[in-house]
């Protein structure tokens, strides 16, 4: 039987977009989002486990879930 092998997933904000809004914050069921600075979210990929509950919620669509080592 062939295994197949599973990447990690994990969300990545676009930070030049972001407009700061903290709804990604009140979804996210790990607590691995802040919003930095007032600024823009900032993800904490230790606590991320790419389930997409903030980019789905995001109004801006700044927020995308990736594989690991997925460059954009």
């Amino acid at each position: 039987m062939e295994r197949t092998i599973r990447r990690k997933r994990k969300a990545v904000v676009d930070t030049d977009m972001c407009v700061a809004c903290g709804c990604c914050v009140k979804v996210c069921p790990m607590e691995a989002i802040e919003i930095w600075r007032g600024i823009a979210a900032r993800v904490a990929e230790e606590k991320c486990v790419g389930c997409g509950k903030c980019a789905r919620e995001c109004p801006a669509s700044v927020i995308e879930i990736r594989e690991e080592g997925e460059r954009r």
